[in-house]
């Protein structure tokens, strides 16, 4: 399991500013970049390598 203690969460700029569909992301980990749901900040995140978060972003684009 990644820790994220440290991780400075920013809400995505495709969130939904209703308070609907909106996530946070951190990228300021070495290595790791998380992902949760900004209405559930306490509750589970996901975490990415930085390789495999940049995949990602690259095939939504």
């Amino acid at each position: 399991m990644t820790d994220l203690t440290g991780a400075r969460w920013r809400k995505s700029s495709r969130s939904n500013g209703s308070g609907g569909a909106c996530v946070e992301v951190s990228d300021n980990l070495p290595g790791v970049v998380g992902v949760r749901d900004s209405k559930n900040p306490s509750g589970p995140a996901l975490a990415f390598s930085a390789p495999a978060w940049r995949r990602f972003v690259t095939s939504i684009r």
